[in-house]
């Protein structure tokens, strides 16, 4: 009997250990889920100041102007160069616009780097759309080698019927440039996006007055 109690308890402990391992594995499983779906909740919700991704430019332009303005920041560990053509631009909302970020590698070796980005004030995150960035795109640099990085946007029209976007006549984008984890990369990345970017972009053709 007592022998019979034991293996009872025994199988009992292992079927909790098993149990405990496998809600251990599936927290271990989302906390890595967790980082990609944030993310795509963001870009679908604009939340954070994320800018909202679209497929095609809008039909319509309307008559409220808009300033954007374009940040470029560096983390400490990546010794880069980055900036945008020009410090702002000046369009209509619904109109088709493009600026080119370049990117120097100052290192004397190659380096892959990545960036995010955001957009402020937050609110009018839901409003700004981009087509085509480079945003979260690995980009490889040879030492010394310069790479020209165009993002393609509009601001929804709808932000003119928004009672709490009044305010709101200055957008900001602004773009981290951070060293990529994995360093490994051929370098056919970048020339694929760079290839793509410009495809999609000659349809839009640049537009506003730049203020450099």
């Amino acid at each position: 009997m007592d022998q019979d109690r034991a293996q009872d308890t025994a199988r009992r402990n292992r079927r909790f250990l098993l149990g405990s391992l496998g809600v251990a594995a599936g927290m271990v499983g989302l906390s890595f889920a967790a980082v990609p779906l944030y993310d795509a909740f963001c870009r679908l919700t604009g939340f954070g100041g994320t800018p909202m991704l679209a497929s095609e430019m809008p039909q319509t332009v309307g008559e409220r102007q808009v300033t954007v303005r374009f940040n470029a920041d560096v983390n400490r560990d990546l010794n880069w160069r980055f900036a945008p053509d020009a410090v702002s631009v000046k369009l209509l909302v619904g109109e088709a616009g493009e600026m080119k970020y370049r990117a120097t590698n100052l290192s004397d070796k190659p380096v892959v780097g990545t960036a995010t980005y955001n957009i402020t004030p937050e609110k009018a995150a839901v409003y700004f759309n981009k087509v085509e960035c480079f945003c979260f795109t690995r980009q490889l640099l040879q030492p010394g080698e310069t790479a020209e990085m165009p993002v393609t946007y509009f601001v929804d029209p709808a932000i003119a019927d928004d009672p709490k976007m009044r305010d709101v006549d200055t957008i900001t984008l602004s773009y981290t440039f951070f060293m990529a984890a994995d360093q490994n990369l051929d370098g056919t990345e970048k020339t694929r996006y760079q290839n793509g970017a410009q495809a999609a972009a000659a349809p839009a053709a640049a537009s506003g007055n730049l203020d450099r």
